[in-house]
């Protein structure tokens, strides 16, 4: 029987995969590893002129997710939400706000019954109109969501922490749909209703973003996904980058305990370049680094 692999090593072989990486999950990696490259400096400044040239030539426009989550890189690298280059991407992401095709427009006989339709949440964003199918769609995590309004509700979810991450003022325009997450959190205990495993990630990451000071609500949420997790640290109908994912941004004991029944699993996964296969590769890699720099940090 093959040796287990430890996180020290897992971690080892991640140094090594982002040593020279010149995007921003290497950047990242070589910040938190304490091991910064001589020129990270240049490349950081060269990924976000990158991204900006994106947004000027595209003028703030075309398919919702890939505008969101450059608000999400440029902040990931450095720049304030009251930057001008963070700035006006994080307005455009408030625009969708409530536009035709959000996840709460329209009601059913089952969405009604399940309190998840116009009559009982706003504000959440539109990542398209309604007579556009976005499904399947994956997000920048390497999860793939095939189910419409699940795709709708994640997609949504990304766009609400863009905003709360984007400025303090923005959070008076996005009340309404962190009213609505903490309500559909009471539909979350039961893991297979309405919503799946991963759409429930999705919005568990949305409010621990949005709520890091109340303890209450992040206790309940990491209890929620720990109470779901199986024998062998992963969970059922949820990705496993994606679930760890939320569990970094909740960051509570329970947390990180669920993080670390998941370990050898993830390490089990890891290829001996360091990487988690082919899909989203850095980002998973880098979402795995954190994961495994926090376990073995807090063992």
């Amino acid at each position: 029987m093959a040796a287990r692999v430890q996180p020290c090593e897992g971690i080892d072989r991640l140094v090594l995969f982002f040593s020279s990486a010149p995007t921003r999950q290497g950047v990242l990696a070589r910040r938190v590893l304490g091991r910064p490259a001589p020129d990270d400096d240049t490349i950081t400044r060269r990924l976000i002129d990158e991204l900006v040239t994106q947004c000027r030539v595209e003028g703030i426009s075309g398919p919702a997710m890939p505008m969101i989550w450059r608000a999400h890189e440029l902040m990931d690298l450095g720049c304030s939400g009251e930057q001008e280059e963070c700035r006006q991407i994080v307005e455009w992401t408030l625009g969708l706000r409530g536009k035709p095709g959000a996840f709460h427009q329209g009601c059913s006989r089952t969405r009604h019954a399940q309190r998840v339709c116009e009559h009982f949440l706003s504000g959440f964003f539109s990542p398209a109109p309604p007579e556009q199918r976005l499904a399947p769609i994956m997000l920048p995590n390497g999860k793939v969501f095939r189910a419409e309004p699940e795709a709708r509700f994640a997609i949504s979810c990304l766009a609400f922490r863009a905003a709360v991450r984007g400025s303090p003022e923005a959070r008076t325009g996005i009340e309404h749909h962190l009213n609505g997450l903490l309500q559909l959190q009471e539909q979350w205990a039961t893991w297979n209703g309405y919503f799946a495993g991963d759409a429930i990630v999705a919005g568990i990451h949305a409010l621990a973003v949005a709520l890091p000071t109340r303890a209450d609500i992040q206790a309940r949420l990491s209890s929620t996904i720990a109470a779901h997790q199986i024998s062998d640290g992963t969970w059922p109908n949820a990705d496993l980058y994606h679930t760890l994912e939320a569990l970094l941004a909740l960051g509570t004991p329970e947390a990180l305990a669920s993080v670390r029944r998941a370990i050898p699993t993830l390490l089990a996964r890891q290829r001996p370049d360091g990487s988690f296969g082919s899909t989203a590769r850095q980002e998973r890699a880098w979402i795995a680094l954190r994961a495994l720099i926090w376990a073995e940090h807090n063992g």
